[in-house]
């Protein structure tokens, strides 16, 4: 028995390792950048009130959630996929008594089979 699996196309392949990568460390430098941020302006602001300790909350608790955040995947979903084959033109039905022109292809399809 042959065993045939369908091709996955281009568009139903997921996202590459590489971007994925990148999309979460960016996420994670723009936390830090905050901490930083909120830290400096802890230090700096001289009247010690309220504010200062808003932002030594943000200096202590925001590494944690940058690294959640940036370790959890996107919760949006991708469009499903749509094969290349559904863009080819539905084929006309070939009456006996009218032969009709081959169209053009407008879609190049490629098959390869495996050698028995």
């Amino acid at each position: 028995m042959k065993h045939q699996t369908a091709t996955p196309s281009a568009t139903s392949l997921p996202r590459a390792p590489r971007d994925d990568s990148n999309r979460r460390m960016t996420k994670y430098f723009i936390m830090m950048a905050v901490r930083v941020v909120c830290f400096v302006l802890m230090v700096v602001i001289a009247p010690y009130g309220w504010h200062t300790a808003a932002l030594a909350v943000g200096a202590i608790f925001l590494p944690y959630f940058a690294v959640v955040i940036a370790n959890v995947g996107d919760d949006v979903r991708e469009p499903a996929a749509v094969s290349p084959l559904a863009a080819l033109p539905e084929r006309p039905e070939e009456s006996p008594s009218k032969p009709q022109e081959p169209a053009k292809p407008t879609v190049i399809e490629i098959r390869e089979s495996r050698p028995e």
